[in-house]
């Protein structure tokens, strides 16, 4: 049994960590560290409730740590769990900077940690369509790819510190980013250059609410986008190739339901789990056969933790390598580059 401290009982905590710690067989979430408030032993009276760090890691038994925090503190927290021998995992992004990323990837090493960032994404039902088409090479040469977070918000969440551009690690680029660049570059690798905007669609806004980021390979060019104000949002995916294109509308449904009443409790989360109901299928058409409705493969965010649990249990690889993290925020903290200089980056370029 991998014994879990979760840091941190916000919306991520609640409603990304919590939920599916518990849903893994293996796992148990032994410790929340709750500064103030008393959601957690109200939500999960049997899980002990730390109010410090140093009261979490005073339990020896606790083998994983999981920092859902705002992301200033990630690097101090993690780096924390590290010294006190603790394998981590880092909610995205991994920290505000590439510089103390490294530095966590390093003490990791050096302490002979696993370390690795909540790419839940991978594990959404969209993508594994995605990626499994991408691969089977039924569209031919991809030429052209979208993968779009389509919101519609017209003000500000109060008090939320995504939204103060004093905050470091604030806006949308830095909340969404991380999601989608690692999709693009779990599926393509790494792009010659990135050329992107962050702005405001919002007159309220502090922080950038919405952003396009372009991905420049050769002969290929991934684009990822948030909007804010989008009332009748676009495709969620496309992909054009030289046999064939994919478009997909709507969301994995995994999400809205941890967020929603039903969370699940326990390892059983029922066999429709993940399922998309078929209105939301992606159409397929390729050259000289008619288009047809796709079905999307069954997403599960237990898999990420899962995953986890085999590699402290040395039974599986890390899904999510520490370079594969330090690779996603090299692709994020360059998008805020070209945005800032209003230029294309090449992806070798300083970023800070």
């Amino acid at each position: 049994m991998v014994r879990v401290g979760l840091i941190g009982f916000g919306l991520a905590g609640q409603a990304f960590h919590a939920a599916v710690i518990r849903g893994v067989r293996g796992m148990e979430l032994a410790c929340i560290l709750e500064r103030k408030g008393t959601k957690a032993k109200e939500k999960y009276p049997e899980v002990r409730v730390a109010r410090t760090i140093e009261e979490l890691l005073s339990d020896k038994g606790i083998q994983l740590c999981v920092i859902a925090t705002p992301n200033d503190s990630h690097f101090e927290l993690a780096r924390a769990c590290l010294l006190a021998g603790r394998d981590v995992v880092v909610d995205k992004p991994f920290a505000p900077t590439l510089r103390e990323s490294q530095e966590l990837v390093r003490l990791a090493g050096e302490r002979g940690r696993l370390i690795t960032v909540y790419q839940d994404r991978r594990w959404d039902g969209d993508f594994f369509t995605v990626k499994k088409l991408v691969e089977s090479g039924e569209l031919g040469k991809i030429v052209e790819y979208e993968c779009r977070f389509d919101r519609f918000r017209l003000e500000p969440k109060a008090n939320a510190w995504r939204e103060h551009p004093d905050q470091p690690g604030s806006g949308v680029l830095f909340d969404l980013g991380p999601h989608v660049i690692d999709q693009a570059l779990v599926l393509f690798g790494e792009p010659s250059a990135i050329m992107a905007s962050a702005f405001c669609q919002r007159e309220t806004s502090q922080v950038d609410d919405s952003f396009d980021v372009c991905m420049e390979y050769p002969g290929l060019r991934a684009l990822v986008r948030a909007r804010i104000i989008a009332f009748a949002p676009g495709p969620h995916l496309l992909i054009h190739g030289t046999q064939g294109s994919f478009v997909k509308y709507g969301m994995d449904p995994q999400e809205a339901r941890l967020r929603g009443d039903s969370v699940p409790e326990g390892t059983d989360w029922g066999a429709d789990w993940g399922e998309e109901p078929e209105s939301l299928w992606g159409r397929l058409s390729v050259v000289g056969e008619p288009s047809v409705k796709l079905k999307t493969e069954r997403g599960d965010y237990r898999g990420f933790y899962e995953n986890v649990r085999d590699a402290i249990e040395k039974k599986a690889p890390l899904a999510v390598t520490p370079e594969q993290a330090l690779r996603t925020m090299r692709g994020v903290l360059l998008a805020h580059k070209s945005s800032r200089e209003r230029r294309t980056v090449a992806w070798e370029e300083a970023v800070e």
